[in-house]
């Protein structure tokens, strides 16, 4: 015990985190995100899943919207006019009350700065008496709600602003923030006037470590009691090990390959077909992720109402994608790669180790493309530089993780990733208008039947211009200790689940 807690420490220095010793009666939760700053736009995911703060409307387990500050809803016949009853009793962690005024400016900031909300065709948010909230808008929105239980949507009290900056983290939450030391800690207490049930820890830490090896030692060495998002091969080595309790779920995140589709060697659908032929994800998703997570499409069967088990699936077929390759006018060289007009189809692959398994995914991509004939260049880097490269338009090819569940219903992601001009973390240098109207149908439409038509004419677009080139569905793994019991994985990712957690008696 004593050897792993001193390497778990070190480790954590290599890290660049403070490391933490498990203390009794108190939950340490170790994740690898940094805690970038206290407005909502940049670290708000973590003051929800601490479950500091909470937003008007909640998400099940289905990523259906269920009330929370917020009780009730109703909107208007013309769909322009929705009206949001608030829950009575509830007070902000600094003792105030939370009120229609304190909730419609705290939405009006949360409108005005980067987030999903500001996507919204919204005219106004306006308070109605004490206990009702009104928002307007300029055409019908139908994700309003998903939109709503954003994490930048959070509710803060009126003392957390100096105009709309935000200057401290007081919400209506569960637990009340205590330390906060950024960008790698901070502690919470729970908060005695919680409005809503009582957890019944009264004590957590949150520690950002980003080496995955790290994060392992310290669920096995007893330094943290919860510890979110291992590696594969620290799974398989802590599933043999009787000091911790591993917990896995599907959730609605993808490993995919974004591609330019400007770039004058990609351009052409056939050579983006051609790269996803080359990839045998089958062989890839059981030695990299150690689990079969083959990606068919873009959404995991877990995400049902966007998962279309009609679609044809992506294969792996090298021999195809040569002779698609060969239909463009590439043909190999002396060195096996491929050439055309003097230039071989050499690429950059920007990724990033914050998820420790896109590293070597980024390795296997780079042998199965050798075998087509083209050639990466791996940059393992900030996942910063993606959105970066994105943005000055030299990024080439970029393999990602993304979260599909940001709001509960993907239609938020897709909005940002893949609508008009596409997004850091989706689409770059393509168009398509059957895919843009299906999607622009999807905010007005709320008949379920025609959704799910309008979905699939979305995604069956990507599955045929592949935009992106999907890899890998995700599955979550969380290490927690056998004193801990109620410990669960959000498949959403909203919480780390201190609501419902309790120590063994």
């Amino acid at each position: 015990m004593f050897k792993n807690i001193i390497a778990a420490s070190f480790l954590a220095m290599l890290a660049g985190a403070t490391p933490v010793m498990a203390t009794d009666g108190v939950v340490d939760i170790v994740a690898p995100f940094e805690i970038t700053g206290l407005d909502p736009a940049k670290s708000g995911d973590i003051f929800l899943r601490m479950r500091i703060v909470e937003t008007l409307v909640e998400a099940d387990r289905d990523g259906n919207p269920v009330p929370a500050l917020a009780k009730s809803w109703a909107v208007s016949e013309d769909g322009l006019t929705w009206r949001f009853e608030l829950q009575s009793g509830v007070k902000f962690q600094d003792g105030t009350a939370l009120t229609a005024e304190a909730v419609a400016s705290a939405l009006n900031i949360a409108k005005d700065k980067a987030g999903l909300l500001s996507k919204a065709p919204i005219t106004e948010i306006k308070a109605d008496g004490e206990g009702a909230v009104v928002v307007s808008l300029s055409k019908p929105f139908v994700p309003l709600l998903a939109f709503l239980a954003e994490n930048r949507a959070q509710i803060l009290a009126p003392a957390a602003y100096e105009g709309a900056e935000v200057k401290a983290i007081i919400g209506t939450g569960p637990f009340k923030l205590t330390k906060l030391e950024a960008p790698q800690s901070l502690a919470v207490e729970r908060f005695a006037d919680y409005w809503g049930q009582k957890p019944e820890i009264e004590k957590a830490t949150y520690l950002s470590v980003s080496r995955a090896e790290t994060r392992a030692l310290m669920a096995e060495s007893g330094d943290a009691d919860y510890v979110f998002n291992l590696d594969p091969a620290s799974r398989t080595r802590l599933a043999k090990s009787d000091k911790v309790v591993l917990q896995s779920v599907s959730i609605p995140r993808s490993v995919l390959l974004k591609v330019n589709a400007g770039h004058s060697f990609l351009a052409d659908v056939k050579a983006r077909e051609a790269l996803s032929l080359a990839i045998d994800r089958e062989g890839l998703a059981v030695a990299i992720l150690r689990y079969p997570a083959a990606a068919t499409q873009l959404f995991p069967p877990s995400l049902k109402i966007w998962h279309d088990a009609d679609l044809a699936p992506l294969g792996y077929d090298p021999e195809k994608a040569k002779a698609l390759l060969a239909e463009l006018g590439w043909t190999p060289g002396a060195d096996g790669i491929l050439q055309k007009d003097g230039k071989p189809f050499a690429l950059t692959l920007t990724t990033y180790p914050d998820r420790p398994e896109l590293p070597l995914i980024a390795a296997v991509l780079q042998d199965q493309l050798k075998e087509i004939g083209v050639a990466l260049t791996i940059n393992s880097t900030n996942s910063s530089e993606i959105p970066a490269k994105h943005q000055d338009g030299s990024l080439e090819l970029a393999l990602m993780a993304r979260n599909f569940a940001l709001v509960p219903d993907p239609i938020g992601t897709m909005l940002s990733d893949y609508g008009p001009g596409g997004g850091d973390w989706g689409a770059m240098n393509w168009t398509n208008a059957g895919f843009e109207k299906a999607l622009d149908d999807l905010t007005r439409v709320a008949d379920p039947a025609e959704g799910e038509t309008l979905r699939h004419q979305a995604v069956a677009a990507i599955q045929a211009d592949l935009p992106v080139i999907p890899i890998a569905w995700y599955q979550q793994t969380v290490a927690f200790s056998p004193k801990l019991e109620g410990a669960t994985i959000d498949p959403f990712e909203r919480t780390f689940g201190l609501e419902t957690m309790r120590w063994a008696k």
